[in-house]
């Protein structure tokens, strides 16, 4: 008798858990999903118009959609269309053409559709003894470009890229083209051209004076493929006097030309071709739109035992659990410097034991769960700004660190202290953990004491002790008539090493401070920066470094170090499937099998 396992045991593994399938599709055709697949994001840019010309407006780009969740069945075969961008015009008086509506819809013909980008507008022959026309842009996902006129207004086209109703994070992105706002009456010479819109702004309008005509609307950027690809940018505009080419906007927006061939859109990113002004060339044609689906979490197929027993001594099998853990890094920017604090440390986990929080947890929670993130900016001259991490169940924020320059204000590290002998005055270190956190997330800068006096040496003779960092307080310095450090130093506290991105990376380190006696061939001495991103108290190193919160440095005479901005990580499961906006930020797989989004700039964590 013939027996069957079931599909549990087989030759070969042939899909695996958690992978995701990405397909790209550049010409209309068909995609095929894998088996096993039930939800996909998807990415559709419509084509985008072409330029007009004869003081021609830029042509709109395609319209931008992205989907976050679509149910879709596996080994499926979809039809999918991919507009063609709109024809180039060719001289003279030629208005440009519209592009191609996109579609990808399973199930749902109506809801994935990329709107076409409209057209640029060109000026038009009057009758006789009548002045010429201009022409306002065409309508579509995003609107084309008016172009010049004598004595008139003309307008950009119009945005009709809508949102798809009945589908989980998706809406449509497309803006008006740019017009020209026209000149006095005395002034006929109005041959300047919008800029035809984008998906993530407007097309700018003609202007009368060159260096700021007509430039295209910016496009939208996404990280569907792994990697970060602007799209629908729109065409440029022109200004003919003065022979100004209006730029395209970034996503493939095409130049315009005074003189001479437009440029076209790039294909695939629906980009609005140029405007041209001179009849002497053609105008820019629209590049064609795109199609890419990411089909999500795979989880059919038929694995081997030795293939699971792999995956299971790995870490790596798949818990399919609505109950899960995220673990956090949160650092704030650094405060300015010389001695600046470092921003404030908090982590769950992948540290020091001492400054371990706890991860957070969620129970039942709901696929496309959006968590605000918020980087804070280093200070110059202030203190640095707070980070936060804003899942529902809890808030993480950690407080900038504080500014040395201003003697030791309090931040998540204090900035150090300062003395100034003109002024006779002594100003305190500012204090860490502040507002307070269990565990701390900061300690104090570093005091003086000045107990010597000190002879008429100018504002040239000043002191700084150094900032705190995550994981000690800056040293307390003693300084005699001379304003030599004769117990103590100039350094900064040390910041704190992590590993939650894998890497052993150290973070919220202090600015170093330093002293510095008489302008006239000057006695300087200079502190370290606290492991972490802290600067030296230095003249070329004043900066702390960049997504650490590592506090500023510098010295007399030199502009203000800035403290590093800060960082956020977030590390959860490998069950769950994260996307970051804006895709600046990056996500990535632990070896491990964890999921891992990495936050440099302010933006969302969506979890599903």
């Amino acid at each position: 008798m013939t027996r069957t396992n079931g599909g549990l045991i087989g030759k070969k593994n042939v899909t695996s858990f958690g992978k995701d399938t990405v397909t790209s599709k550049t010409s209309s055709g068909t995609i095929t999903t894998q088996p096993g697949t039930r939800l996909a994001s998807a990415l559709l840019v419509g084509g985008g118009g072409s330029g007009a010309t004869n003081q021609g407006g830029g042509g709109g780009a395609g319209g931008f959609v992205e989907v976050a969740e679509l149910p879709i069945c596996g080994a499926t075969s979809y039809t999918a269309t991919v507009g063609g961008g709109g024809a180039a015009g060719s001289p003279p008086n030629a208005c440009g053409s519209s592009g191609a509506d996109t579609s990808f819809a399973p199930g749902y013909p109506s809801f994935l559709r990329a709107r076409a980008g409209g057209n640029g507008s060109s000026v038009h022959a009057g009758r006789p003894g009548q002045p010429s026309t201009g022409g306002d842009g065409g309508s579509g996902g995003s609107g084309g470009g008016g172009s010049g006129a004598y004595y008139q207004v003309t307008a950009g086209g119009a945005a009709s890229q809508p949102c798809q109703p009945g589908l989980s994070g998706s809406c449509g992105f497309g803006n008006a083209g740019g017009g020209n706002p026209g000149p006095a009456a005395s002034n006929p010479s109005n041959t300047q051209s919008g800029g035809g819109g984008g998906a993530g702004s407007a097309g700018t309008n003609g202007t009368v004076s060159p260096g700021a005509t007509g430039v295209g609307g910016n496009g939208k950027t996404s990280n569907i493929t792994g990697s970060c690809v602007t799209y629908a940018g729109g065409g440029g505009g022109v200004y003919g006097p003065g022979g100004q080419n209006g730029a395209g906007g970034p996503g493939g927006g095409g130049a315009g030309a005074a003189s001479g061939a437009a440029t076209s859109g790039t294909v695939n990113t629906g980009g609005g071709g140029g405007g041209q002004d001179d009849n002497s060339g053609n105008s820019g044609a629209g590049g064609s739109g795109i199609i890419v689906v990411k089909e999500l979490n795979k989880a059919s197929g038929v694995w081997n035992l030795k293939s699971q027993f792999a995956a299971q001594k790995q870490g790596i099998w798949p818990k399919l659990t609505l109950s899960y853990d995220l673990d956090y890094l949160v650092v704030a920017g650094g405060g300015g410097g010389p001695g600046g604090g470092a921003g404030g440390y908090r982590a769950s986990g992948f540290g020091p034991s001492p400054l371990q929080g706890t991860a957070l947890s969620f129970s039942g929670q709901e696929s496309g769960a959006t968590f605000p993130v918020t980087i804070g900016a280093g200070g110059t001259g202030a203190k640095g700004s707070n980070s936060v991490f804003s899942p529902s169940v809890n808030t993480i924020t950690s407080a900038g660190g504080g500014d040395g320059n201003a003697g030791g204000s309090t931040g998540g590290s204090g900035g150090g202290a300062r003395v100034y002998p003109p002024e006779g005055s002594v100003v305190q270190a500012g204090a860490g953990n502040t507002p307070p956190t269990d565990p701390p997330q900061g300690n104090a800068g570093g005091t003086l004491s000045f107990p010597g006096t000190l002879g008429p040496q100018g504002g040239a003779t000043i002191g700084f002790s150094g900032g705190g960092g995550a994981t000690a307080a800056a040293s307390a310095v003693t300084l005699n008539g001379c304003f030599v450090v004769t117990s103590g130093n100039l350094n900064a506290g040390a910041g704190a090493p992590n590993t939650i991105l894998g890497p052993d990376t150290s973070y919220a380190g202090g600015g170093g401070g330093f002293t510095q006696l008489g302008a006239s061939a000057p006695s300087v001495q200079s502190g370290n920066g606290g492991a972490g991103g802290g600067a030296p108290g230095c003249s070329a190193c004043k900066n702390g470094t960049a997504n650490t919160g590592g506090g500023g440095g510098s010295q007399f005479g030199q502009p203000n170090g800035s403290g590093g901005s800060g960082i956020v990580v977030v590390r959860g499961p490998s069950a769950r499937t994260f996307a970051v906006s804006p895709c600046t930020n990056q996500i990535s797989t632990h070896p491990g099998g964890d999921k891992i989004a990495k936050f440099t700039v302010s933006g969302v964590l969506t979890v599903t």
